[in-house]
């Protein structure tokens, strides 16, 4: 293989594709980054930077390139990033021969790394190309979905359907799910479906790498389709490829059937500066709940712990009896954090029922909190 290619081209492509990089790798091979230079029949180049560590695989789309010879080689890419982006040149040029001695060149810059077979790593699941088969919506959508969701993630591996989010899919709308022991968050996106209907459970390491690759660009698309097996994202600058979760995702429907018997209209900012403040007197929110007292178009919050008392106040609209609950201070936060809307509706029943929170004049975000009980 021989190719020249632009420096900031590489540092991109290296930098997408090795998030797929295996961390605890079984095979050396996995640590690795597959370089491939190809032709066409019309004599036209691709070079292309691939990863996959078996679970995850990223491979970039092509990359502007001078193809002065076909090949491939496999290189550690935690040494071919650093290399790359310490190079003085703006050109890069690459070589490896038949026993993978890859050189690379910049310059008057030279490096001599033995690489391992590009023939012998992993290929990425064929899922097919049907263009007809692969639901489209707004990168920066789907982008959205994730950053609003993945915080409730479970950790826990006993259940590893709930290690990952439901992606369940209906005639009109995509609905993206996360779920631990107590929370639940659920984002929903109306869009033209052509497909079908699909459920699907993907992990958070997937969604995760592909929030960081998705641009922030309105323009910008992307589209997926799922096997039993696996999912495929096509991205703008790249293809990702994912193993599912096998088992059983909870009922999440059945969460939210329950009809509140207290509504709270509030100012989302408002709200969240004022947990944030009320939280500064306990070092550990999980043991030292804060306490929302709502009463008479008021919630009254307050922090007692071994360090002190704090009190905040806020004035809000409400619809129902007053009643005092607890939470972790942290869950609440986490839901305001990631929502960008100015008024938020609080859902509840009593101090030891889930608090249900939602966006004022919308039902494309719900997230369910577990109440602390109170000393």
């Amino acid at each position: 293989m021989r190719i020249i290619c632009g420096k900031s081209a590489l540092v991109e492509g290296i930098n997408i594709a090795s998030k797929a990089v295996s961390a605890k790798a079984s095979m050396p091979i996995l640590e690795c980054c597959l370089l491939t230079a190809k032709r066409n029949d019309s004599g036209d180049g691709s070079f292309t930077l691939m990863a996959n560590d078996m679970e995850l695989a990223i491979e970039t789309k092509p990359i502007e390139a001078d193809i002065l010879e076909e090949g491939s080689v496999a290189l550690d890419s935690r040494m071919f990033f650093d290399i790359i982006r310490r190079l003085p040149g703006n050109a890069v040029e690459i070589t490896s021969d038949d026993k993978n001695l890859t050189v690379i060149r910049s310059d008057k810059s030279e490096f001599k790394v033995l690489g391992h077979d590009g023939g012998e790593f992993p290929v990425i699941p064929d899922l097919g190309d049907d263009d007809e088969k692969f639901y489209t919506m707004p990168a920066a959508e789907f982008k959205n979905m994730i950053r609003q969701t993945i915080f409730s993630i479970s950790t826990d591996i006993s259940r590893p359907a709930l290690c990952g989010e439901l992606l369940d899919i209906d005639e009109d709308s995509v609905k993206m799910v996360s779920v631990d022991n107590t929370r639940l968050s659920l984002r929903k996106y109306d869009f033209d479906n052509a497909v079908g209907p699909a459920k699907v459970i993907i992990p958070g390491k997937t969604l995760n790498e592909i929030s960081k690759i998705l641009p922030a660009d309105t323009d910008a698309t992307i589209s997926f389709r799922a096997t039993d097996k696996h999912i495929l994202f096509n991205l703008d600058s790249s293809v990702v490829v994912s193993r599912l979760l096998e088992g059983d995702f909870i009922n999440y429907e059945n969460m939210f059937a329950n009809q509140p018997e207290t509504k709270i209209a509030v100012d989302r900012a408002e709200l969240l500066e004022c947990i944030e403040r009320a939280s500064l007197i306990s070092r550990d929110t999980k043991r030292s709940p804060i306490k929302l007292k709502f009463e008479d178009g008021q919630i009254i919050i307050t922090c007692n712990t071994e360090m002190g008392t704090s009190y905040e106040e806020i004035t809000v609209e409400q619809d129902g009896p007053g009643l005092e609950i607890g939470f972790n201070s942290k869950f609440i936060t986490d839901v305001l954090k990631v929502l960008e809307h100015d008024r938020v509706v609080l859902e509840l029943t009593s101090s030891l029922s889930p608090c249900i929170i939602k966006v004022e004049g919308s039902d494309e975000y719900k997230y369910f909190v577990l109440p602390r009980r109170l000393r």
